[in-house]
């Protein structure tokens, strides 16, 4: 079927280049820390999107994770749906079927599953409990849980270089970070065919809401990020990388030094697209204020503390319809 796409979702075409690429490989081996950090620095400072390559984490992982991913979002219907986020309560972990979550819902229906997972621990508390993972898929719990500790290390060491860019020591970060919130989704997006426009897309313009996101997706495009100039840059596939991006936790930390950066999702490609993004924030109650070294005179803070939970379940509270009668932590 042909594709009519509104003029509004359309970006500008151009080469992977516009959104650097950054060699990690000197970051994780210790052999030129400052020299990476330096470029992830200019990099947050005027793109807010990276690509990492050498970033240690094993193809062979990655393969496994997008065909499990796969033989998942196969499943029926009735077999995902008994995996619910809704079933989840506070851990809010499980399955989000079709239009379960909208993150620009003023403009866009999500044309999109997920499954959100983390580490799995038995006491509920707000992000945080046992995972419900699907039983009649072996390798799955196991494959998908390596994968969310290797992020999770990967992601340590980026934001031990977001400190030093910042002129802050390489753990400043981390006492905020001692037990901090991470969700690891798995998506799908099904093509889009005929008239095509912002009502229904694969994912709505929207900024993540915590610290940092580390992204795989598969070959097929249509990921597009918003540039300073208001204009939609594709951020097509690139071997052996993954896309990084910063949140809305590290705009307030910068003064708006560094941007969270919108973007959104459109499958025009004809076929399913998959991708796997791990999100990392802070510590529940931990104090999101902006750093000192991103104060001055002529630069006061443009912020009023908050707490890293708060901020985040508000903006789940404003995706999801099942939340917005849900007291959190009552």
């Amino acid at each position: 079927m042909a594709q009519v796409i509104e003029s509004c979702l359309s970006s500008k075409s151009t080469s992977f280049n516009e959104i650097p690429i950054v060699d990690v490989g000197p970051l994780l081996d210790d052999s030129d820390v400052h020299s990476v950090a330096r470029q992830i620095g200019r990099v947050c400072e005027n793109v807010g999107f990276l690509y990492i390559k050498n970033h240690g984490v094993p193809a062979s992982l990655v393969r496994d994770v997008y065909r499990l991913s796969r033989k998942f979002f196969d499943l029926p219907f009735d077999v995902k749906n008994r995996l619910n986020i809704v079933n989840s309560g506070q851990t809010l972990r499980g399955y989000i079927p079709m239009y379960g979550e909208n993150v620009d819902p003023q403009n866009t229906r999500d044309f999109k599953e997920c499954f959100d997972y983390g580490r799995h621990e038995e006491a509920v508390s707000p992000f945080f409990g046992p995972n419900l993972m699907p039983e009649s898929i072996q390798e799955f719990k196991q494959v998908m849980e390596t994968y969310h500790a290797a992020m999770l290390g990967l992601a340590r060491k980026l934001i031990s270089a977001i400190a030093l860019s910042l002129n802050l020591p390489a753990d400043y970060f981390e006492k905020l970070q001692k037990k901090p919130i991470t969700i690891q989704r798995l998506l799908h997006y099904p093509p889009q065919f005929g008239d095509i426009t912002l009502k229904e897309i694969g994912i709505g313009a929207h900024t993540d809401y915590g610290f940092l996101t580390i992204l795989s997706q598969d070959s097929n495009g249509g990921l597009q990020v918003q540039n300073r100039d208001g204009e939609w840059v594709s951020a097509p596939p690139v071997a052996d990388t993954f896309i990084v991006n910063i949140g809305d936790l590290v705009q307030t930390f910068t003064n708006d030094r560094y941007i969270s950066t919108m973007h959104r999702v459109i499958n025009t490609s004809g076929v399913d697209r998959y991708s796997v993004p791990f999100f990392i924030d802070l510590d529940f109650d931990a104090v999101v204020d902006v750093v000192p070294t991103c104060i001055s005179a002529d630069r006061p803070s443009k912020y009023q503390p908050y707490t890293s939970g708060q901020h985040k379940y508000k903006r789940f509270v404003d995706s999801y319809t099942h939340l917005q009668d849900v007291v959190i932590g009552g």
